[in-house]
């Protein structure tokens, strides 16, 4: 792999990441923008900065999932390092033009899988974290849903002898609070995958050992700076189907719904599992919009998000594998 080609594929990188933060800004700031507690652009710097936080806060554990533990390193090279971005970029770009949340994490995932697979076969793969990020297909926004009903429901029991107005006026403000545990877990969860990849290619490249403990901290700096530059432009068609059209939500369910959301994203980071933060959020606006009744959420659109997670890892797996042999020709 030349210099030249190795700098592309960096530069490739970082604008999935930053394609991920916008794509994604939906799930850190849909419900405050939507209850009215910040501005729109108040609302993605907000986001982007505690996006950036993260850095602080957790550990590479995810990265080191995705650098190491979904496709075995040693077939990887900067052929299946395009494929898998082409086919992430293609998908995240395609569920952003028609507003539907899906994963950036998981096309990511899929990316990687198709590339691998289009190079050696199933021999690449890694059972053991696939199998885990598929269990978490199905626990993340289960658990989403869980707490983010049982949070609304204690709430709304705990405050129940409280007038509506006064409820609103106090959760506005805690909804300042769970918004930025929301972001944190976004930044940490989600800036991760792209530190996994670039780690993964500077191995391949030869420009970094293979049993090094973590990547350069420029690789780790440049990628939490890109995903708060995504989330700051905010992918705005994303942020009115998760706000407005699944359900309505008022101060005390955005609470609830990011806090719920905020606690499954804290235990997958530390688990070093690499999760949907949109399967998370989504499953915890539901949780909340359920726990008042059935009908106040609708679920045509949400069987409609549904569709899109499911067809998620295979389309940008698809679209990774056809990228992979036109690097092979072209790169």
């Amino acid at each position: 792999m030349s210099f030249e080609v190795f700098v592309f594929l960096i530069v490739l990188a970082l604008a999935f990441d930053f394609m991920n933060g916008f794509h994604d800004a939906a799930n850190s700031i849909a419900t405050v923008v939507s209850t009215g507690v910040l501005r729109p652009h108040h609302a993605v710097a907000f986001a982007a900065f505690f996006n950036f936080a993260a850095l602080f806060i957790f550990h590479l554990k995810v990265a080191a999932t995705i650098g190491k533990g979904i496709v075995d390193p040693a077939f990887v090279d900067h052929y299946v390092i395009f494929g898998a971005l082409v086919g992430a970029l293609a998908w995240n770009i395609l569920t952003w033009y028609y507003g539907l949340p899906s994963s950036s994490s998981h096309a990511l995932i899929g990316g990687l899988i198709g590339a691998i697979v289009a190079k050696v076969g199933t021999v690449g793969l890694i059972g053991s974290g696939i199998g885990k990020t598929l269990l978490f297909i199905v626990i993340s926004p289960a658990l989403g849903f869980l707490l983010g009903g049982m949070l609304m429901l204690m709430v709304s029991w705990l405050f129940r002898r409280m007038p509506p107005s006064r409820v609103d006026r106090w959760f506005k403000r805690l909804q300042l609070i769970s918004a930025s545990y929301y972001s944190l877990g976004h930044g940490a969860n989600d800036a991760q995958k792209t530190i996994g990849i670039i780690w993964l290619l500077m191995i391949s490249g030869g420009y970094l050992s293979a049993d090094a403990a973590r990547p350069p901290n420029w690789v780790i700096l440049s990628c939490y700076v890109a995903i708060a530059l995504g989330t700051m432009f905010g992918g705005w068609r994303i942020v009115k189907t998760m706000g407005q059209r699944l359900t309505k939500i008022k101060p005390v369910g955005g609470f609830c719904a990011e806090t719920g959301g905020a606690i499954t994203l804290t235990i997958a980071s530390l688990a070093g599992i690499p999760v949907s933060t949109t399967h998370t959020i989504t499953g915890a606006i539901i949780g909340v919009g359920s726990s008042r009744k059935l009908r106040a959420v609708r679920w045509g659109l949400a069987g409609n998000i549904v569709w899109a997670w499911i067809l998620t890892i295979p389309c940008s797996a698809f679209t990774a594998a056809v990228a992979w042999f036109i690097g092979q020709a072209y790169l």
